[in-house]
């Protein structure tokens, strides 16, 4: 060290590194740019990154000439440019997987394990039990799993209504090294400096706890709003009794995972939305396209046998909806 050379410059140094490769241009996949992948594919472009959007051929098609339109009273009205293939055809730094559970064999056939390369692979998805199939087709050090919380929909191939004043994201991935969380973290947040902050993004270390924080919030609002067709407003108040089991239940069971199990905090939760509040598993019973039913009250009921928890309420609802997704003639009357 020289006489005039302050004691602290290697720190500052090591600071101006770790900006730098923060600021550095990532590419990320998006697998399903839907309403939740439309609008992350497109803050994280804006932000800079370059963006590789997997759909079907229509999709595609829109992208590539239109890009990705995004209205928000939270992040602005505003198109991204992005790229768009029908499958993944080189390695990225990491994929996003948007869709929903009906759809993920399928759309697991555009990312091969072999082009990801060593990109971290990030399911968005409903339920707790995606993070080992993915890891079994992709090893366990590629896949971090992370929950959103926002409502954003698709209205057309690249159209994008982002509803609520927020956009919160919790990334984990118990056999991801920390830094590389961290990385794409702040990828994620997407920090336009031109504009508005992206997401607000966390990295949370105990990965059943995220998953199941999600997951005893979901399964109840799902179930009931999708078994009674109203919503979370009439659930709160016409079918108030078993709203308070199956929080209940589900407590239970998340307790037994290692999750949050405080049924006070979740009924507390329900009362803040706005009374004309649906579920997406709702939003699907009413367009008729299939619902995510295995994915969260199968999955309940499956951690449930585990744990050896009684569940009856949650086991008498996917009854009755597993009975009413069936085809009108395969009904048992």
């Amino acid at each position: 060290m020289t006489k005039d050379q302050p004691k602290d410059q290697p720190k500052e140094r090591a600071a101006e590194r770790s900006q730098e490769r923060s600021q550095e241009r990532s590419t990320v996949a998006v697998l399903g740019p839907g309403g939740v992948g439309g609008l992350l594919a497109a803050l994280v472009a804006r932000a800079g990154h370059r963006v590789i959007c997997l759909a079907g051929d229509g999709t595609t098609r829109a992208l590539r000439t239109d890009g990705i339109r995004v209205r928000s009273g939270r992040f602005g009205d505003f198109t991204a440019a992005v790229e768009a293939d029908t499958e993944l055809r080189e390695p990225v730094d990491a994929c996003l997987i948007t869709v929903k559970h009906t759809a993920l064999d399928a759309a697991l056939e555009r990312v091969r394990p072999e082009v990801l390369g060593d990109g971290l692979l990030v399911p968005f998805l409903n339920g707790v039990e995606h993070p080992a199939t993915l890891r079994a087709r992709y090893g366990a050090a590629r896949v971090a799993p992370a929950v959103i919380r926002v409502e954003s929909t698709r209205t057309a191939p690249g159209v994008i209504e982002h509803g609520s004043p927020f956009a919160e994201i919790d990334l984990t991935g118990a056999s991801v090294p920390r830094g590389r969380l961290d990385a794409l973290a702040g990828v994620l947040a997407a920090a336009d400096p031109t504009g508005p902050t992206g997401p607000t993004v966390r990295v949370v270390d105990d990965e059943a706890a995220t998953l199941w924080a999600k997951m005893s919030f979901l399964a109840p609002f799902a179930l009931l709003t999708t078994r009674y067709g109203v919503p979370l407003g009439e659930v709160r108040t016409r079918h108030r009794e078993e709203l308070t089991a199956l929080v209940t239940e589900t407590a239970a069971v998340s307790r037994a995972c290692g999750g949050p199990a405080d049924p006070a905090v979740a009924l507390a939760r329900y009362d803040t939305f706005p009374p004309d509040t649906k579920s997406s598993m709702q939003r699907d019973a009413e367009a008729g396209r299939p619902l995510e039913l295995d994915a969260i009250g199968g999955a309940l009921l499956r951690a449930a046998d585990r744990h050896g928890v009684a569940v009856p309420v949650a086991r008498g609802l996917v009854r009755e909806l597993e009975e009413l997704a069936e085809p009108e003639g395969n009904r048992r009357h």
